[in-house]
């Protein structure tokens, strides 16, 4: 598999896991959904509002990038989050609807990716306006590690809360070798 094909397929990944995620705190109510459960962002539903806003953030970034990806103009619309603790609301619906929204853009951005666009390096600020440049391919690949590592919070939270997300392996995603 090429790099920007090991991309793609953590793009499907995510967008499949975020899918399991949200299937499984529908089971919750409300107020468990927002209960402090002490974790990094405090609730299920905080975390989840983590990743919807630092996805928002690197996406708007990536959409800098030189290669003006053309499946990052719907990123480019959305507004900036406030914050990596920015509320895209209260209710699981309305985060699921952003959420499929941003998995739809990164399913449609990533093809668009060629190995040379992996080699650049992408400037951008931080949320306190701190400048860096870094390799846009390692970048990406923090922009997947991350969700998958908080996700991996949010999969800890449901099962104290007695609710199993169901395998979350990227091996399973993986192809078999037939070689």
């Amino acid at each position: 598999m090429s790099t920007p094909e090991y991309f793609a397929l953590l793009a499907r990944y995510n967008a499949d896991m975020n899918q399991k995620l949200y299937d499984a705190a529908v089971q919750l109510s409300p107020g468990e959904l927002a209960a402090d459960r002490k974790a990094f962002f405090g609730s299920l539903l905080g975390t989840m509002s983590h990743l919807l806003a630092a996805d928002t953030i690197w996406l708007k970034r990536f959409s800098t990038h030189p290669a003006s990806f053309p499946a990052l103009q719907a990123a480019r619309d959305l507004p900036q989050p406030t914050g990596l603790t920015h509320s895209f609301g209260d209710d699981l619906a309305t985060l699921r609807t952003y959420r499929e929204q941003l998995d739809a853009i990164i399913k449609a951005w990533i093809p668009q990716i060629t190995e040379a666009d992996l080699a650049h390096h992408l400037e951008y600020r931080s949320m306190r306006g701190d400048l860096y440049r870094k390799h846009f391919g390692g970048v990406l690949l923090h922009f997947f590690n991350h969700q998958t590592h908080h996700r991996g919070q949010a999969s800890t939270l449901l099962t104290q809360a007695g609710i199993d997300i169901g395998v979350t392996d990227l091996l399973v995603w993986l192809p078999d070798s037939l070689n």
